[in-house]
């Protein structure tokens, strides 16, 4: 379910709501909408009951030791992690066919963009969930890029 939220300042806040409008007229698709405001508010309950900053730091441990294996690949210009956030920046852009289907091939479903390969997994990910991902991140680049 989609949600979004519009930040801004209160000047500009003033400008779009105090003029006609469709001229500055802005707001996300599912603005307002309760059935994404309930999704949302129980999304926000689950993050605060769950313990999610020891989730992220869990992860982004995880995250550092095994993807830091791609750092010295050929084909790798870095690793990096930030929460739970892994990014491996290629040096060329990723052939998104190929890629693709040896992730499929290895059981998960990544979505590279331009150079990068990433993950952000949910911070309910188990540790054994957060293995597969990884492993199967890290055969999928020793494959792609060894043949």
């Amino acid at each position: 379910m989609s949600f979004a939220a519009t930040f801004c300042t209160s000047k500009i806040a003033r400008t779009i709501s105090e003029n006609a409008p469709n001229a500055f007229m802005h707001g996300p698709t599912f603005m307002g909408n309760p059935m994404a405001c309930a999704v949302a508010l129980a999304s926000i309950q689950l993050l605060l009951k769950n313990n999610w900053q020891e989730n992220i730091k869990r992860i982004e441990k995880h995250l550092t030791q095994k993807l830091s294996i791609l750092s010295s690949h050929p084909a790798v210009k870095e690793v990096r992690v930030l929460g739970a956030i892994g990014v491996i920046e290629m040096k060329e852009p990723v052939d998104m066919a190929s890629i693709t289907q040896e992730f499929v091939n290895q059981g998960i479903w990544m979505r590279p963009f331009g150079k990068m390969v990433y993950t952000m997994p949910p911070y309910i990910i188990s540790d054994d969930e957060l293995s597969k991902l990884t492993t199967a991140i890290i055969t999928t680049i020793k494959q792609v890029y060894e043949k």
